[in-house]
């Protein structure tokens, strides 16, 4: 069965790439911002290399509630600061999904360079979490979603 976030990163990609090749064919209409598109690392289509990271079920049952809760809070503050380093673009839960448990999309060009980020989580290191990483082509808008969620969230997670 194919999991409906991968469905929906394919579409906003495959709809980046659409716009974009669309785009070229009538520069006139063009919104083109070449200073954003740098900034952002963006090729010609508005799109950039990223690794995406599936976090599953790991073997490891943390039946302490105290010890649980600190792993939990090491993998949140673990997240900010990839996202405050620029490593991390966008990250988020699975609802009803398991094995599958959340998502990481790295701001990194290699596997390698992606492994060595998911293996400093708490939650991957105590083994409450596994891990598999593709390589994915997207939108670089997606390097915007942390500067904007900071803009929109009432409640940060601790």
């Amino acid at each position: 069965m194919i999991k409906p976030l991968i469905i929906a990163l394919m579409l906003v990609s495959i709809l980046s790439f659409t716009s974009s090749a669309a785009a070229q064919t009538t520069p006139a209409e063009s919104n083109y911002d070449e200073a954003l598109a740098k900034k952002l690392g963006a090729d010609e289509y508005g799109m950039r290399s990223y690794v995406f990271c599936v976090l599953k079920t790991g073997p490891a049952k943390i039946e302490d509630a105290d010890e649980r809760n600190k792993i939990f809070r090491g993998h949140f503050a673990n997240m900010g600061r990839l996202a405050a380093e620029g490593k991390l673009a966008m990250a988020g839960p699975f609802g009803d999904a398991e094995p599958w448990r959340g998502m990481y999309i790295f701001n990194v060009e290699s596997i390698d360079d992606a492994k060595k980020l998911v293996e400093t989580d708490p939650a991957v290191k105590a083994g409450v979490f596994i891990y598999e990483l593709k390589k994915l082509y997207g939108s670089a808008a997606l390097m915007m979603v942390n500067e904007i969620h900071t803009k929109i969230q009432k409640t940060k997670i601790e």
